[in-house]
């Protein structure tokens, strides 16, 4: 790897207040905030809105869609298909 020709990157916490979940990764983003993390040293914190630790997708609380009677109301509007020969 050239060093001249990549971002400098470090440790950084992710924390997502809004699901009280953080993580430590690798990122070339930095702050001034800093956080103790659960090895004890200190790391440059950078606050998210969404996270995989929120989001209802990831956590498996995504609301499920009625999609009952959506295939009789299309064919109710646009007709039944002819069946292929």
């Amino acid at each position: 790897m050239q060093h001249s020709i990549h971002s400098a990157h470090g440790p950084v916490v992710f924390r997502d207040r809004s699901a009280d979940f953080a993580f430590l990764t690798r990122s070339t983003l930095s702050s001034d905030r800093t956080v103790q993390w659960e090895d004890g040293k200190v790391y440059p914190v950078i606050d998210v809105e969404i996270s995989s630790g929120g989001h209802p997708f990831c956590t498996g609380n995504a609301p499920v869609l009625d999609t009952t009677g959506r295939v009789e109301r299309f064919e109710r509007r646009y007709g039944r298909r002819e069946e292929a020969r």
